[in-house]
């Protein structure tokens, strides 16, 4: 019974987590419109997946892992900051083409890409800690399959999260005209780049 309460919490904290909207929904939103339902759906998956590896660190008290985030984390978020200028630059003089389906390899780069932007936000280990410990998920006594169960609520909460996000915005794609195609594809470059500016000043100031 406490293994199935490990796994509610685990799935609320990865739901809560993952809804925060920020550089990552976006870049989903943006991809679900410009390359359709299963580059959306690959690039959730690889968010999640970073999600769940956080959740386990926190959950299993992984400390050599949280240590060595923390202590490369300027490292790490500088290598963060410029992919996300990088991809939204990218992003808002990519031209707006027809959505095809994808090739593999693009789902595999999506999936990846995602999962190396997410990890490379090493402050969310310690957003994870905090949230674990005051949900008295940080403490699973030695019992890992309650820590695995938590970890695997985490996951489920965030794919579930982006699974939805991407499915209404594949809905209402259709509906959308080419210029305004246009300018949310622009819009979105310039969020995602405006993001990673702000996490190179936070590094600096």
């Amino acid at each position: 019974m406490n293994e199935i309460i490990f796994l509610f919490k685990g799935l609320i904290i990865g739901l809560a987590i993952a809804a925060s909207i920020g550089p990552i929904s976006i870049i989903c939103i943006q991809r679900t419109l410009t390359k359709g339902r299963a580059i959306g759906l690959f690039s959730g998956l690889g968010a999640a997946t970073a999600d769940g590896f956080y959740g386990a660190v926190a959950s299993f008290g992984l400390t050599a892992i949280s240590t060595f985030l923390l202590n490369y984390k300027l490292f790490i978020s500088l290598i963060g900051g410029i992919f996300l200028i990088y991809l939204g630059i990218k992003t808002f003089f990519a031209p707006i083409t027809k959505k095809t389906e994808q090739k593999i390899i693009n789902q595999t780069n999506s999936y990846l890409s995602i999962l190396l932007l997410t990890l490379a936000n090493p402050m969310t280990i310690l957003l994870f800690m905090a949230i674990f410990a005051g949900l008295g998920l940080g403490n699973t006594n030695g019992n890992y399959f309650s820590a695995i169960m938590s970890t695997l609520g985490v996951f489920l909460g965030s794919i579930i999260w982006y699974f939805i996000l991407v499915e209404i915005i594949y809905f209402f794609s259709p509906k959308i005209s080419t210029t305004t195609f246009e300018w949310i594809n622009k819009s979105a470059g310039l969020l995602i780049g405006g993001f990673g500016m702000f996490a190179i000043i936070k590094l600096i100031v």
